[in-house]
């Protein structure tokens, strides 16, 4: 066994650049542990291995906050995709420029449209029996 296949994600973390994502960070303070979430868009995931980041902007209070996150670190605690968003680019650091509607991207509803779990079979309906139709029925 590679000595980096110890350190890796067991889960592997679903998203692409353009999603917008909510992730739970793990916060140690003391003795105690708590998952604080950070929520914004992927603008960047770069790298191989041990060593793949994503990068997260999110604005807050006019303020842009980015974080870097490693892929396979375990302060991630969960990673949840909130929309997908239709990017033709691999960066988007062009948006840290964009101000208001302008930092929006168009959302892709292809990946939102994958079948759905199939609904469960209700207890099947005996059919009701047709009226008799005759051919001096009025017209």
């Amino acid at each position: 066994m590679n000595w980096q296949e110890k350190f890796k994600r067991k889960d592997h973390l679903e998203f692409r650049v353009g999603d917008e994502i909510k992730i739970g960070v793990r916060i140690k303070e003391g003795d105690k542990e708590r998952i604080q979430s950070f929520e914004g868009l992927v603008l960047s995931i770069r790298g191989e291995g041990l060593n793949k980041t994503f990068k997260v902007r999110k604005v807050t209070g006019g303020i842009g906050v980015e974080r870097t996150f490693l892929f396979h670190s375990h302060a991630v605690a969960t990673v949840k995709v909130l929309k997908s968003g239709r990017t033709r680019r691999a960066k988007l650091f062009y948006l840290r420029d964009k101000v208001g509607k302008g930092s929006r991207l168009k959302e892709d509803l292809t990946l939102m449209a994958l079948p759905a779990e199939e609904p469960k079979a209700a207890a099947p309906v005996a059919a009701a029996p047709e009226a008799a139709v005759t051919a001096d029925a009025p017209k």
